[in-house]
């Protein structure tokens, strides 16, 4: 039996209506499309979820939204909405993955990203991952599926991830990666 999906965490915040417009950081975000990870890095309050929500609002990018919160450190439920976020670009997919993802006896997390990245590579189009409040991730095996992720997923595929603190990632690799 599935758990049933919170749908709120998939759609992108409701904008409000007097907010400063900030073209010069939409345009690094355009320039950070080369690479497969854009962090957006601040404090509490910082409007870092209000900015790449207007970006995203800007862009012409398909946008699959996940707003993450502490619960969500389980691994099977990680996936789950991970796979329900990228299902509002492309409604069918992973739909087979979902029986390997929330069964008693799940695979290991690399198998099911692979699944996942199998059926990413299929899309066409450039899009947007968001992982909104990224810093409630204190699962390492969370972490390790995310690394692993980034260093496979196609060069279609941009994740934007927003946090009050650097992620347990292997950042500077990525960088030298240009990724």
């Amino acid at each position: 039996m599935y758990a049933p999906i919170l749908s709120t965490k998939l759609t992108i915040p409701v904008q409000r209506s007097h907010v400063v417009d900030r073209p010069r950081l939409y345009v690094r975000f355009g320039e950070g499309m080369h690479a497969k990870l854009i962090l957006v890095s601040a404090p509490a309050g910082s409007g870092k979820t209000l900015l790449v929500n207007q970006w995203v609002k800007s862009s012409s990018l398909d946008t699959a939204w996940l707003s993450l919160e502490e619960a969500d450190n389980d691994p099977s439920r990680f996936l789950t909405y991970l796979c329900a976020s990228l299902q509002t670009i492309v409604p069918k997919l992973a739909e087979g993955m979902m029986g390997f993802v929330q069964s008693s006896e799940p695979l290991p997390i690399e198998t099911i990203i692979t699944y996942l990245l199998n059926e990413v590579s299929e899309i066409t189009n450039h899009f947007v991952l968001v992982l909104d409040d990224y810093h409630l991730m204190t699962s390492e095996v969370i972490n390790q599926a995310l690394v692993y992720l980034l260093r496979h997923m196609p060069p279609h595929m941009h994740i934007v991830m927003t946090t009050r603190q650097q992620p347990k990632l292997p950042l500077a690799r990525l960088r030298a990666k240009g990724n």
